[in-house]
């Protein structure tokens, strides 16, 4: 009977373009950007400013230390926005609390939420804060980020035919920052104690914020995408749909870092449809591209041109070597299945 219940992780395009996207209440000039698969913000038209919206679960994985935590549920959603090219400014959160949740714990996870706010210059505005029950980690509420700056500056996502694909840091990376903090002794048992410690330091990886901000700094970028749900492929998949364009990808030329392969391989995760938080996938001008990536690279931020915009009907195409397959959209992420039975078996 399980077998037939929905599986775990954001409902995949053709539900969502089915059900969803037709029906968004009134309709409103104004509204810039909104829903869409493949586009991580909603955009309102202020006149020459715009205000950038996004919302998402507050994610309190509570394993990785409350400081840990908070960084990375801020830094989820501020990802969001910043994909967009305009800065996040506002933050709305909404906290509903385990019930076991003590008051201590609360004051050390907000400071860090605190903290990490100052330092990406965004001002908490409103919320409503409260214990109930059927309330647990990790999603511990919702939050809201706006970004408010001109209108010029707005990356609305449309990639153009002739485009350059650029990917930062390469897959899983959210997978395995928190594959390796949550379950440390599985790695630990057939890669030893100091490869938990390097695949444990990804974990500051799980960001746009940096890498959109530079993308957008240099210049000549026709749309940003964190590849959160069903990773990479999921996410060039979706920019494609969304703008109506084809892509021919070179699975080569997409950075793997070994700490990233070997986690995988440990979990059985394919990468490449493997929810990666902190990835950056961005088309741009071909002229500007590798000036993108010399600035990321720059930056610390590991990246790489990875293949070119097409027509649409020429597809999605990924070359692996000799083979040259069509990629589709994994509609599954792998992540939650495998987070749910090693944590069910922990």
């Amino acid at each position: 009977m399980s077998n037939n219940l929905p599986k775990l992780g954001k409902i995949h395009p053709d539900f969502f373009n089915q059900h969803i996207y037709r029906k968004l209440g009134k309709s409103d000039k104004s509204i810039i950007v909104g829903p869409q698969s493949g586009v991580d913000f909603g955009v309102v038209d202020l006149g020459s400013r715009v205000m950038v919206v996004s919302t998402d679960p507050f994610f309190i994985a509570h394993e990785l230390g409350f400081q840990k935590a908070a960084w990375f549920a801020v830094h989820i959603i501020a990802s969001d926005v910043s994909v967009s090219g305009i800065a996040p400014k506002y933050l709305a959160i909404d906290l509903n609390l385990p019930p076991q949740m003590t008051e201590a714990e609360l004051a050390k996870m907000w400071e860090a939420v605190h903290q990490e706010c100052k330092l990406l210059k965004i001002s908490v505005i409103t919320g409503h804060t409260a214990r109930y029950c059927g309330c647990n980690y990790p999603m511990v509420g919702g939050a809201t980020m706006f970004g408010l700056g001109k209108k010029r500056d707005l990356i609305n996502p449309q990639a153009k035919v002739g485009d350059a694909i650029i990917v930062s840091k390469g897959p899983a990376i959210e997978t395995t920052g928190l594959m390796s903090v949550y379950f440390p002794e599985i790695l630990e048992a057939k890669y030893g104690k100091s490869f938990v410690k390097r695949a444990q330091e990804v974990f500051y990886q799980m960001s746009t914020v940096k890498d959109a901000s530079i993308c957008a700094a240099i210049g000549g970028v026709s749309a940003m995408h964190d590849a959160t749900e069903c990773g990479i492929w999921g996410g060039l998949f979706e920019i494609a749909q969304h703008s109506r364009v084809g892509m021919c990808i070179d699975l080569d030329k997409i950075i793997l870092p070994e700490v990233v392969k070997l986690t995988c391989e440990c979990f059985d995760i394919d990468p490449y449809k493997s929810i990666s938080e902190g990835t950056l996938l961005a088309t741009a001008n071909p002229r500007k591209a590798k000036f993108i990536v010399a600035a990321l690279e720059k930056a610390g931020i590991p990246a790489s041109i990875v293949g070119e915009v097409t027509v649409q009907s020429k597809g999605m195409r990924i070359l692996d070597g000799d083979k040259n397959y069509e990629l589709k959209h994994p509609k599954v992420d792998p992540f939650w299945g495998k987070f749910a039975q090693y944590l069910k078996k922990k």
